[in-house]
């Protein structure tokens, strides 16, 4: 594959937006080593999971855009996606996958066994996820499940466990991964319903769907609050929750059922800064205390 080839795959995924998920990725292995172990992961196992995550993402992404090839084209927001577009062909996408889910699986292999153990579920969910909005309005939280497994896969990397503390930090990225992904998916709600596609703003309406996606929000806030007690954090991850509360209440101001036309903003820039918010209050947090 011809680098022009590789850039195309990387546009067309949003390579970029690895960075709302990496952050809690990393707080998950930093703060499970914490709690579990009493010491701070390796370089090693922070690279590895570095990796993991990068593996998981591009292939669930590009295995996305290969599986909905057909309603991008229909869908005038996507149609100038690359593979609709005509710029990539379907076995370039499709090397790209394999080569990613590979990498994934070497990724958890340096890791430890349960990693190995856990990544048929994983990779399960990643490929179900892109087929749910066929049958399901539910289809938010699968995808909020496929992303809350990058601080979960955080934690099990570094612990070589699963614990009540590292789920509660899964739930809480669930639904705040739920939460966005349902505002995102308001601006589609007339061509979602068209097409017989499912989703809660298309089913439910864009005002409703905007009141789950508070309600997600809210047990996120809850969850991360809850997080800080369990864990027997400082004030300072404490600070980084009122914050994220902050930015969580700024994005719901954005997008209005009426008015979507700041729907990116709320979308790419509010989460992304929130999962850097959260990741480095908690490093300063663990460094601190």
């Amino acid at each position: 594959m011809s680098l022009r080839k590789l850039k195309i795959i990387l546009e067309m995924i949003k390579f970029e937006h690895s960075l709302f998920a990496l952050p809690f990725a990393f707080m998950g292995a930093v703060l499970g080593n914490i709690v579990i172990e009493k010491s701070w992961p390796t370089w090693t196992e922070i690279f590895w999971v570095t990796v993991a995550m990068v593996g998981a993402r591009s292939a669930a992404m590009s295995l996305n855009r290969v599986i909905d090839r057909f309603i991008d084209a229909k869908n005038p927001r996507t149609a100038n996606r690359a593979i609709p577009a005509g710029l990539i062909s379907i076995v370039e996408v499709i090397a790209f996958i394999v080569v990613s889910f590979a990498v994934l699986f070497i990724a958890a292999y340096q890791l430890n066994p349960l990693a190995v153990k856990l990544l048929p579920l994983a990779v399960f969910v990643l490929v179900l996820y892109s087929y749910t909005k066929r049958f399901t309005w539910l289809c938010h939280f699968v995808l909020g499940v496929a992303i809350g497994f990058g601080p979960l896969g955080g934690w099990v990397a570094t612990t070589g466990q699963v614990d009540g503390i590292g789920l509660l930090l899964f739930a809480s990225v669930m639904f705040w991964t739920a939460g966005f992904d349902i505002i995102y998916a308001c601006q589609d709600a007339d061509f979602d319903r068209k097409e017989g596609l499912y989703s809660m703003p298309s089913r439910f309406g864009v005002g409703n769907a905007l009141m789950v996606a508070r309600a997600c929000h809210v047990l996120t806030f809850v969850g991360l609050m809850s997080l800080y007690v369990l864990a027997d954090l400082s004030i300072w991850f404490l600070l980084g929750v009122l914050i994220s509360g902050a930015i969580l209440i700024y994005e719901h101001t954005l997008v209005k059922p009426t008015d979507l036309s700041k729907l990116d903003v709320a979308f790419f820039n509010m989460n992304g800064i929130l999962s850097v918010v959260m990741f480095a209050f908690t490093m300063i947090d663990l460094v601190i205390s």
